[in-house]
């Protein structure tokens, strides 16, 4: 995977439009972020609905999802961009989406 085609799965969401957040490229849904490129560039942080899908993601995928410090206790996760495949991507967008999006947005998918 890359940012780029990442960007072009995530606007073919209702309401998406690629921006910045946190001074680093990222996917908004009404202005509102809820994906980003990470500083390094290999890594994105999706938006979880709860912490708790943090310890699933990771103990599931390790080899795609992980965390650092900062995002402990954070309903997030990062994901390693190389080890993304698209039909992941794709689920990971939609729920992070539906973090961030207004109720009329999220009954439209």
């Amino acid at each position: 995977m890359t940012w780029d085609k990442l960007c072009e799965l995530g606007c073919t969401l209702p309401g998406v439009e690629v921006g910045v957040w946190y001074r680093t490229p990222a996917l908004k849904v009404r202005g509102k972020g809820f994906v980003r490129l990470k500083e390094d560039g290999a890594a994105v942080v999706f938006l979880l609905e709860s912490v708790d899908e943090q310890e699933v993601l990771i103990r599931d995928k390790p080899d795609v999802y992980f965390l650092t410090d900062h995002y402990q206790g954070w309903p997030a996760v990062l994901a390693r961009l190389a080890s993304l495949r698209v039909a992941e991507c794709r689920a990971r967008l939609v729920e992070s989406w539906r973090v961030k999006a207004p109720p009329k947005l999220r009954d439209s998918v």
